[in-house]
């Protein structure tokens, strides 16, 4: 995986720096993701191996829907398809999401909740993250009634842990040692 996310990040790179500058950044992240997830199928994944299917071939695959194979993204694809790198296309397509909310000053956040969000709720805490971590905030929350109760708050370099099965496992560690 670290050999992947090296191999990827030049990739990632140079993806940014072209949508940045012709101010298609979400256009770019679109046709990434659908690229990626062409690459994960099954029944593609094993063609970038197989010396009967040419470089165009496996860019028109890899293409989404109303993009033309001689447009800066198609043009990217063939650079990828060349070199032997469309099994990349996952790891370029979280690197540069990365790079898009860092350049946007926006903090990707997942939530896990023992019970769904309302929206105020939602809200609420977007406003509270937005204030301690300066940035604009995008929740990508998911319910695990395991938690028993609270949230679990995880920022990608930090995990804030406010659920009650947390306190009961750090209480229960306390009373053990």
């Amino acid at each position: 995986m670290a050999q992947a996310l090296t191999l990827a990040r030049p990739y990632a790179r140079a993806a940014f720096e072209v949508a940045h500058a012709s101010g298609s950044l979400a256009e770019w992240l679109a046709a990434l993701n659908f690229a990626a997830a062409v690459a994960v199928d099954p029944r593609v994944a094993g063609l970038g191996n197989d010396p009967r299917v040419l470089p165009t071939q496996l860019v028109a695959l890899h293409l989404p829907p109303g993009v033309a194979a001689d447009a800066p993204f198609g043009q990217f694809l063939a650079e990828l398809a060349e070199n032997g790198r469309m099994v990349l296309l996952p790891e370029i397509a979280a690197l540069y999401d990365d790079y898009k909310h860092e350049s946007e000053s926006t903090l990707k956040v997942k939530v896990t909740s023992a019970l769904d969000l309302d929206t105020a709720q939602a809200e609420q805490l977007r406003a509270s993250l937005k204030r301690r971590f300066k940035r604009e905030i995008e929740l990508d929350t998911h319910v695990d009634p395991a938690l028993l109760g609270g949230v679990v708050i995880d920022t990608g370099e930090q995990v804030i842990d406010g659920s009650a099965r947390g306190r009961l496992q750090r209480l229960a560690s306390a009373l053990t040692h």
